[in-house]
């Protein structure tokens, strides 16, 4: 009768994890331009360190997305941790409380709008589902204040205090392979002059730091997989990641989702990310 039960109850989370994969069926893969299943780019996730996914911060289908890539491993039995743009390393205690259960709903809610303008709804199915499972949730990013005095002023610009606030021996020597980069990954072509430099300077400081907070927590908590959620500028190989590359020794894949006019089909290289989700 047990056996039985346990039966069941496997079949309907399979179910489960199957319909909800739907969304995600069709998936590139850009190593070698094959169109894969949602159950194939799972298989080759969890046999690495870190999965960055990419997201339109407003798109609800890329936290659908996002949810089911997070559920399906899960299911493997992989521990897991999310790595989380929508919150800095300051709301660290708070994440933790959540996860444990010691938080309430209204108050987490104040910690997130606090420090994310985006509706709760959009964030909803995968910050519950990291609670109810008990899956760390950590802050990886730096007080926005920071980054956009850089974006304004140059990173030159930070006093001392403000430059505490950030990982330590954080620098921002912006090439032009990475200035080549940042028009491409936020369309910045508009942008000119110095008004650029500095908004390059901005956004690489927002990767490294999110990038230093990524691999100190894997090295206190190296047995987790960690899935790292952040806009689509932050999780293309030449940000974030090339950032945790340059720290550690961690395997990582990239998840990007086809955006039309940004990351088409024919436009998107392995260079870019490992996988590009397909709107259809």
């Amino acid at each position: 009768m047990k056996l039985k039960s346990f039966s069941i109850a496997a079949l309907i989370s399979l179910a489960l994890i199957t319909n909800g994969a739907s969304a995600t069926e069709h998936v590139l893969r850009l190593s070698d331009g094959d169109v894969i299943s949602f159950e194939e780019m799972i298989e080759e996730l969890k046999k690495v360190d870190i999965v960055f996914i990419g997201e339109n911060h407003e798109n609800e289908k890329h936290h659908k997305n996002e949810f089911e890539i997070i559920r399906a491993l899960n299911y493997k039995k992989i521990p897991l941790g999310l790595g989380l743009e929508m919150f800095t390393a300051e709301n660290q205690k708070e994440l933790d409380a959540w996860v444990a259960g010691k938080l309430d709903l209204d108050t987490f809610l104040r910690v997130y709008y606090k420090a994310w303008r985006l509706p709760w709804p959009l964030y909803r199915d995968i910050f519950t589902y990291a609670k109810d499972n008990r899956i760390p949730m950590i802050g990886l990013n730096v007080p926005a204040e920071l980054t956009n005095k850089v974006s304004r002023e140059g990173f030159q610009a930070l006093t001392d205090k403000e430059l505490g606030k950030l990982p330590p021996e954080i620098s921002c020597n912006v090439d032009e392979k990475y200035m080549e980069f940042v028009k491409r990954a936020y369309e910045a072509h508009e942008i000119k002059g110095k008004l650029f430099v500095n908004f390059c300077e901005a956004q690489m400081v927002w990767d490294k730091s999110m990038a230093w907070h990524l691999i100190e927590y894997m090295k206190k908590n190296p047995m987790r997989q960690m899935i790292v959620l952040s806009g689509t500028g932050h999780s293309w190989k030449y940000g974030m990641p090339v950032q945790a590359k340059k720290e550690s020794i961690y395997t990582f894949k990239v998840i990007l989702h086809e955006s039309p006019g940004r990351l088409g089909k024919d436009t998107t290289t392995k260079d870019d990310a490992d996988y590009l989700i397909l709107e259809n």
